[in-house]
């Protein structure tokens, strides 16, 4: 990581990568408790809010796009927890606008560069987050359309992976298999907000979205104890749909090693007020239920790293 730490208390600061035309502005911060508290760390993606002069004035409606691609204010949300639990926080500063840390530096849409798809580039058709617009740059949104003036050089692209995303998911690796070394085990939680989802089947929309990848990225009985956690509260979660996770967990997550990971997403409307653009009064409510969340997964990540599998099954119980 780049920078020097900065005290904070007990939990050093630091500064990790660059935003391209940003002033020196860090890509993104961690802050983690030495030695750490709990076997978690906590990462917000997309609520970077840091928009240098040269993007904003790139963007054809910068004030609404903007809004659209932000996890609005998740990281205040994320903050609290982590102050509440003493949780590892890993915030991306660096907006979605300019790169979208939940996605493989492969995604790339290469119609939006100035000279296509570079020579030896691999030429097979895009993905289906690349052609719905969301690739690892955002080029367009349903409603808005294309959110550019002008194409990218493939230069500025290179830029943004080498500054940005490299750097963030190198200091995703090296945490985790820091608190992993410490307590046997390790907890990626990588948060998300979402827009308020319709009624499915007749039943109340989810508050709260939490994606494994279909098991792959995560042991069950932590899914099962978020689940029970979450109705003990009366609060509707909804598991992998509609969404399950990206790049972060694919990248991240290793439950044989003992490293696991989970998209976590939340309504926006439970934290936000009706506008969806700052905070609303259910803000400390949903802080703490985060908060009871992350305190009963951290005990029990830490029991099984120590006690290995048996573990899982008598945290179930």
């Amino acid at each position: 990581m780049d920078g020097p730490a900065l005290p904070s208390g007990d939990s050093p600061l630091r500064h990790g990568g660059t935003i391209p035309g940003g002033d020196g502005r860090p890509a993104f911060t961690l802050r983690l408790p030495e030695p750490s508290r709990v076997p978690v760390l906590i990462a917000v993606p997309h609520a970077g809010r840091a928009y240098p002069g040269s993007l904003i004035e790139r963007m054809r409606n910068p004030g609404h796009a903007a809004l659209r691609l932000e996890d609005r204010l998740v990281d205040r949300l994320a903050e609290r927890v982590a102050e509440a639990t003493g949780a590892g926080l890993l915030i991306a500063h660096a907006p979605r606008a300019m790169i979208d840390l939940n996605r493989a530096p492969e995604e790339v849409d290469w119609d939006m560069l100035a000279r296509g798809r570079p020579d030896g580039m691999d030429s097979h058709a895009p993905g289906l987050r690349v052609r719905s617009g969301l690739g690892l740059i955002p080029r367009r949104l349903p409603g808005l359309g294309e959110l550019w003036k002008r194409r990218l050089d493939e230069a500025e692209l290179a830029a943004r992976i080498d500054s940005i995303h490299a750097p963030y998911h190198a200091c995703i690796a090296e945490t985790l298999g820091s608190l992993r070394r410490r307590w046997g085990a390790a907890l990626l939680i990588d948060l998300h907000s979402m827009p308020p989802l319709g009624h499915q089947d007749g039943l109340p929309p989810p508050e709260f979205v939490l994606g494994d990848r279909f098991g792959a990225s995560c042991h069950g009985a932590l899914v099962a104890s978020c689940f029970g956690y979450f109705t003990a509260l009366r609060r509707v979660a909804a598991h992998n749909r509609p969404y399950a996770g990206g790049y972060v967990l694919d990248r991240h997550a290793a439950p044989a090693e003992g490293i696991h990971a989970l998209q976590l997403e939340v309504d926006r409307s439970r934290y936000l007020d009706a506008r969806l653009a700052e905070l609303g009064p259910g803000f400390e409510a949903v802080a703490e239920v985060l908060s009871g969340l992350v305190r009963r997964l951290a005990g029990e990540v830490a029991a099984a790293g120590q006690g290995g599998a048996a573990s899982w099954a008598q945290a179930a119980e």
